[in-house]
């Protein structure tokens, strides 16, 4: 792959409706390349969400492109987009989303099972100890802390070395000092990566020296 970077050109999206046709992304236009972070913000509807499964290949554009590295995954089947996804993008949600029957250092090394290789079990490990769970990597996720399930989902995120993180919510559910170590976390293990979240809340916001907000279905740069 080629033009390492992530580039979202003229990008809307339209949902039908009973009423007719929802504009949510109304020519929407980003390039960042390895080491930019961002955060987009913007009122409940208005399209961050959208934006953000676009951007991780959940959801495709209605019309404009998005290219990773080169690569359109739009233009891939179901079985290599879901490689390219698992391979180039990692992904923290509101929900730490962890299995609960699995242990933190299996949740870590979930999306390591199609294609397991041998230093896996080692780097779950070192990222484990990284966000500071080392002595919980063998607790169930009941046994743990908001924060704590957070940080996990966070090592899950990075475990195959993603180009691009994307992060919907990621401290939405969270006490503002466990918001605040794991935006931290973010930004420190998430460096020399592209990283970009969508937030409504503002202290998350500021840790970012890059801000964006969706006004009318266009992304402008916040002031």
């Amino acid at each position: 792959m080629s033009g390492a970077g992530l580039e979202v050109t003229n990008v809307s999206k339209d949902y039908v409706t009973g009423a007719g046709p929802l504009r949510v992304l109304a020519g929407v236009n980003l390039r960042l390349v390895p080491g930019d972070a961002i955060a987009v913000m913007g009122p409940s509807g208005s399209g961050k969400s959208t934006l953000l499964h676009i951007l991780g290949a959940l959801d495709a554009p209605t019309s404009g492109t998005v290219t990773l590295n080169g690569v359109d995954p739009f233009t891939l089947n179901q079985r290599e987009q879901a490689a390219f996804r698992n391979r180039h993008i990692g992904f923290v949600f509101q929900d730490h989303a962890l299995l609960p029957q699995c242990t933190v250092l299996e949740n870590v090394l979930v999306p390591t099972l199609v294609n397991r290789d041998r230093t896996a079990d080692t780097g779950a490990r070192e990222l484990l100890d990284r966000v500071g769970l080392a002595a919980r990597i063998y607790h169930l996720p009941a046994q743990l802390s908001g924060g704590e399930k957070q940080r996990v989902a966070l090592a899950r995120a990075l475990i195959r070395q993603p180009d691009l993180v994307l992060g919907d919510e990621p401290t939405g559910n969270l006490d503002a000092a466990s918001a605040e170590t794991v935006a931290r976390l973010l930004l420190d293990i998430g460096r020399n990566r592209m990283l970009v979240i969508v937030t409504h809340s503002a202290a998350l916001a500021a840790h970012f020296s890059q801000r964006f907000e969706l006004r009318e279905g266009t992304l402008v740069r916040a002031q």
